[in-house]
């Protein structure tokens, strides 16, 4: 309480009177120092009062800032003498401010950080910026780079402050410098680590712009911290100029090697949160070729983003099906992806101009994966290779196969083969498929004795079973009413159940 006493005195000294300037180092001292967290925190919001107070009373250097040594010999009034000496001390208080945004104290980086939005707001409204022209931008860019620059330390996690700061990503202009300057940081940043990755520093930087909102039409940006004159005529207004920056953030993101983990996530929100915004989504075809050809999981998510280049940006991908032959190994059955591979696997089957050879092999690799998969896929993916069967009629011969080989050994498909139209496919019989009509679960055994049978024109809709779990399966099991089964019908007696146990005259069961 003390301290606080002495803080909000020195304070109102300071603004009470220029004669009391000097007494500002107090409060510096107290904030640059190895003080208490409270001590910290109460310089922190003495800080925050001081320098708004001034920054609003216009009391600090507008323009170029001179040395402090050179502005007190120089030929400047002592009104200029005063802000520029304030300003200097503006200035100070910044550079501390950002050095706290990266103590060990939750509380303490919080301040810092509100405490330097706070000052970005007040010098966009009353700017330090010297105006050249009419029109020309006063927006403090180099204060809000400084926050940016603490939000993404290269050594910690800093996820729960960035979650903090994304109350002010809803305004339109924050948004768009911020973006610039994460664009910049990462230039800076990443050139110097030789295609090393940084594993906290870029998954800082995935956890400040993959929450990014992006306006969907002009009309819908409205909401600016600060508007200044002939706003409408600045870069800042224009939605055209909102995507080319934030489409020149993700790729310069994207073009520098990235953990696995973060692979995924960007994977994962890609087809929603970042190509529609982009002006050129086909610039991406490079990070989705180098993610398609990693392999597993990552491949998987990878297809997402290639599907809508090349359903709706007309991209042509050499050996794509080769490619997407190749995915299907027996994880495909267990990942956590399982639901979103099959729904496009499915659309990207949906032609029926596709080769019989090729859906033949696709075929036939399914229902060998299908020999280990758990119940809860088998019961997705039997009616996925029903409706193949009914898209391409050609590929029954699977099925009707009369003379086909009598021995597992003598099947002529090579599920080593690498290109579909190698693997002997169609030579082949689905004697996988009959396996299954062997199967323990009796719904699995049921949906494969289906292909026993005429298929109907129309397809099942495989929608509601894509996302299907065990645990689903198991519930449903345990809600089914069982009827009653005879057991028993001669009432046990005696020990060991028979009708004259000379043990029942000496023991009892009840």
């Amino acid at each position: 309480m003390a301290r606080s006493a002495a803080l909000a005195a020195c304070l109102e000294a300071v603004l009470g009177s220029r004669s009391n300037a000097n007494r500002v180092f107090e409060i510096l001292e107290l904030l640059a120092g190895q003080e208490e967290e409270e001590d910290i925190l109460c310089a922190g919001r003495t800080c925050s009062r001081l320098f708004g107070a001034l920054l609003e009373r216009r009391e600090l250097f507008v323009g170029p800032l001179p040395a402090e040594e050179a502005s007190l010999a120089g030929n400047y009034s002592a009104e200029d003498k005063y802000k520029i000496w304030m300003r200097h001390r503006y200035k100070e208080c910044v550079d501390c401010l950002a050095e706290l945004m990266g103590h060990d104290a939750f509380q303490v980086k919080e301040l810092s950080l509100c405490t330097l939005m706070k000052f970005v707001e007040l010098e966009a409204r009353y700017p330090l910026i010297k105006v050249e022209w009419k029109g020309s931008l006063t927006f403090p860019r180099d204060l809000l780079k400084v926050v940016v620059d603490g939000l993404l330390p290269l050594d910690e996690d800093a996820s729960l402050l960035i979650s903090r700061f994304q109350e002010y990503m809803e305004y339109d202009d924050i948004r768009y410098f911020v973006i610039k300057a994460v664009t910049e940081s990462i230039g800076q940043v990443m050139q110097k680590t030789k295609e090393r990755p940084l594993p906290f520093y870029q998954q800082n930087v995935f956890s400040l712009i993959s929450p990014i909102n992006m306006p969907n039409k002009e009309c819908d940006m409205v909401k600016f911290m600060v508007k200044q004159e002939n706003w409408e005529e600045l870069k800042v207004s224009k939605l055209q100029a909102h995507k080319q920056a934030f489409e020149k953030m993700w790729l310069s993101f994207l073009k520098h090697k990235l953990p696995a983990g973060l692979y995924k996530k960007v994977l994962v929100i890609l087809h929603d949160s970042i190509l529609p915004y982009m002006n050129e989504p086909t610039l991406m075809i490079d990070f989705l070729t180098l993610a398609y050809g990693i392999g597993g999981a990552i491949s998987l998510l990878a297809l997402n983003g290639l599907f809508i280049l090349i359903h709706q940006h007309n991209l042509e991908y050499p050996d794509f099906y080769k490619k997407l032959y190749s995915l299907l190994d027996p994880s495909v059955y267990h990942v956590k992806y399982r639901a979103r591979f099959f729904h496009l696997l499915d659309l990207f089957l949906s032609s029926s101009h596709l080769p019989a050879y090729l859906v033949a092999a696709f075929i036939k690799r399914l229902s060998r994966l299908a020999l280990t998969a758990p119940p809860e896929a088998l019961l997705m993916v039997i009616p996925f290779i029903c409706n193949l069967f009914r898209r391409h009629p050609s590929c029954k011969v699977l099925v009707h196969r009369p003379n086909g080989p009598e021995d597992i050994s003598e099947d002529p498909y090579i599920m080593e083969e690498e290109e579909p139209s190698k693997s002997r496919a169609l030579e082949s019989s689905l004697w996988e498929i009959q396996t299954l009509q062997s199967h323990y679960h009796p719904e699995v055994a049921k949906a494969a004795a289906i292909l026993n049978q005429s298929l109907s024109e129309i397809e099942d809709d495989i929608s509601g079973l894509l996302e299907l779990s065990a645990y689903e399966l198991f519930d449903k099991e345990v809600k089914k009413k069982a009827t009653d089964v005879p057991l028993e019908f001669e009432q046990v007696r005696g020990l060991f159940g028979k009708k004259n146990d000379i043990f029942a005259e000496h023991f009892s069961l009840d």
